[in-house]
């Protein structure tokens, strides 16, 4: 008997989904209104990624190491 994995069921795909999206499109306006271009282009990114990678445990990976590369950029001075 296989035990459910509830980070594989449609509600953690969506929900994830939401989540990643809504944090995308917080950096982009954020970034339209400020007119600040690493903003918006982590924006974008953000809201595609729920489009292009399949599973919720890579997308909130792919997600995380945006995130994490836009705050090594911004402490570089970007």
């Amino acid at each position: 008997m296989m035990i459910p994995n509830p980070m594989n069921g449609p509600g953690a795909s969506l929900f994830a989904s939401l989540l990643v999206s809504s944090i995308g499109i917080g950096f982009l306006i954020y970034g339209r209104k400020q007119r600040r271009l690493p903003q918006m282009i982590l924006g974008l990114a953000l809201s595609g990624a729920p489009f292009l990678v399949p599973g919720v445990a890579w997308m909130l990976s792919v997600s995380a190491l945006l995130l994490a590369g836009f705050w090594v950029a911004l402490r570089a001075g970007v």
